[in-house]
């Protein structure tokens, strides 16, 4: 769950994150290279939405409980 400025577009949003994450990854993990030699870590498809601040609560809960509902793992 992100706040982010009208301003903003969504695919530079998404572009941010999925570039930085994987920034990073390969940077704690370089070795990973190996199995994603061009870099791509992260699929092309995108999704996005948004939530009214009554709807906040209950998105953030099920974030933050995923692994429950998906038995996923949730980073953060």
């Amino acid at each position: 769950v992100v706040e982010v400025s009208f301003t903003i577009s969504v695919s530079k949003v998404l572009q941010f994150l999925k570039g930085g994450s994987a920034k990073l990854f390969f940077e704690f993990a370089p070795r990973m290279r190996l199995r994603y030699p061009r870099g791509h870590l992260w699929s092309r498809g995108k999704f996005a939405s948004s939530v009214g601040f009554v709807q906040l609560d209950k998105v953030t809960e099920y974030v933050r409980n995923q692994s429950e509902h998906h038995e996923t793992t949730f980073l953060g």
